[in-house]
């Protein structure tokens, strides 16, 4: 059995201060295991490869809107096999790279291998047995898959094998509603694909504000068929294509649609059953999940567990930021707890999403009604956003009334991804104030006027929502608790 300073199971996020490690300690000696490609989720079949994608899919849909500016264009030929080749030589070589380094140091033992715990601080990896004293453990997270009858035998696509087609399916259903069929959704009707997608829950990408997904999908309807509140019972053979059968949850009704290929977005679960945490003393929760403390070290001490592992936000961002954590009171030895309470993300659909801090329900619950204000403003009430032909878009801002401390930010339209980044920086100040953004200067005419002015136009709850009746948006208000 070989002892190790260090032991880093996964080579993403857990990865980041190795260098820094192996300068402050020259002689120490680490272990990283990794049963799939090297470079974490994120870069093998996660984001990267997704949003290499999602660029493509992109220009099309903006190409497509140039007649409404007076520009005929016609979009001649999608070569979708390239759009997929580009996406898969991008990352095959930051992956190689990535293998060879951990290859070639002289500090790093790399274990291509699974590994599962044996005992506390001791694991199998393929057919030897290591221990270390502290373990990193950053497994990532795999595709659920839901009990559909016939779904195994018919056989299906997940965000992991998606990314090895060559082929464009002419029809494809999507079984899920959250922000990975919306992108994916978003992909493949862009490359020409009909797509239909079918959600359990009654809201579109659920994690967003209702008015937000309520607009997300009166748009991207425009583009596939939405079918929220929906559940796939059955899946069919039908000649060479496949026959899935779903059902209205509310009317029982049931549909079918006939398709060439089947992709299940339906959420992401832990890697814990290959891990075998148990037998290495190390609590998960009812789900698998990895349970960790506000310094995000496990039931054992001195194993610290971070990224899509513990199962708290399924970000790279958000893993890279634990990976500080862990770094500074694993390695460091400091006393630093976890901060989420400004988690940023975004959702690379058409059109896009973003948003950060907390929703307009949790704002209401923790601060009450009374002591909230929303900030709203349309992108097209700016002259970038009417430049732009951006209609119906617009930002929503979440302050506390008495402090006008910023909680939260929502943002759909154009640019969603960037513009959020102008309230992220402001709530990790002290007091989470708007001044800096309504002091300063804003470009005009810029898009970024619409977050600007999205801050000197708040108002109580009741009133916001008033406004979005006044637009014909009276279905965006999900609320029970608003007086609209």
């Amino acid at each position: 059995m070989k002892k190790y300073d260090l032991i880093i199971l996964g080579t993403g996020s857990g990865m980041n201060f190795v260098n820094e490690l192996i300068d402050r300690k020259p002689d120490i000696n680490i272990a990283v295991i990794d049963k799939d490609a090297p470079g974490g989720i994120c870069l093998t079949r996660g984001c990267i490869p997704s949003k290499l994608l999602l660029y493509p899919a992109e220009l099309i849909r903006d190409i497509e809107s140039a007649g409404e500016f007076g520009i005929n264009v016609d979009i001649q030929n999608i070569d979708f096999k390239k759009v997929m080749d580009s996406m898969r030589d991008k990352i095959s070589s930051d992956i190689e790279m990535i293998r060879q380094g951990l290859s070639e140091s002289k500090n790093v033992d790399y274990y291509p291998e699974v590994a599962e715990f044996i005992e506390p601080y001791k694991l199998k990896v393929g057919n030897e047995t290591i221990s270390s004293d502290m373990i990193f453990i950053c497994t990532g997270s795999k595709p659920i898959i839901p009990p559909v009858k016939g779904l195994y035998e018919v056989g299906y696509l997940t965000s992991d094998t998606v990314l090895d087609m060559d082929t464009l399916p002419e029809n494809l259903a999507v079984i899920g509603g959250g922000y990975i069929a919306a992108e994916y959704g978003h992909f493949f009707s862009a490359m020409g694909s009909s797509v239909t997608l079918i959600g359990r829950n009654p809201q579109f990408i659920p994690q967003e504000e209702p008015e937000i997904s309520a607009l997300s999908q009166r748009k991207m309807s425009d583009y596939m068929k939405i079918h929220t509140n929906h559940e796939a019972v059955e899946v069919q053979k039908e000649g060479n294509k496949k026959k899935l059968v779903f059902k209205d949850r509310s009317s029982g009704t049931h549909k079918e649609v006939v398709v060439d290929e089947i992709l299940v977005a339906t959420g992401r679960g832990p890697n814990s059953d290959i891990l075998r945490p148990d037998k290495g003393g190390i609590k998960t929760d009812n789900k698998g999940w990895i349970e960790v403390d506000n310094h995000l070290e496990t039931s054992m001490s001195n194993v610290w567990a971070l990224g899509d592992a513990n199962g708290k936000y399924l970000f790279k961002h958000v893993a890279n930021y634990e990976s500080g954590i862990v770094f500074q009171n694993a390695v460091l030895k400091r006393d630093i707890e976890v901060d989420y309470h400004a988690v940023p993300h975004a959702v690379f659909s058409y059109p896009e999403i973003a948003g950060v801090g907390i929703r307009e329900k949790d704002a209401i619950d923790t601060y009450g009604e009374d002591n909230i204000l929303i900030g709203f403003y349309s992108y097209e009430e700016t002259a970038k956003g009417q430049a732009m032909n951006a209609e119906d878009y617009f930002v929503k801002i979440i302050m506390e009334q008495n402090s006008e401390k910023i909680l939260g930010a929502h943002i759909i339209g154009p640019h969603a991804s960037i513009l959020i980044h102008q309230v992220i920086p402001l709530m990790y100040t002290p007091d989470q104030s708007p001044a800096p953004i309504m002091n300063s200067m804003t470009i005009h005419p810029s898009l970024s006027e619409v977050v600007t002015h999205a801050f000197y136009f708040a108002m109580p709850v009741y009133h916001y929502h008033h406004i979005l009746g006044h637009m014909g948006q009276d279905n965006y208000t999900g609320y029970s608790n608003n007086n609209s």
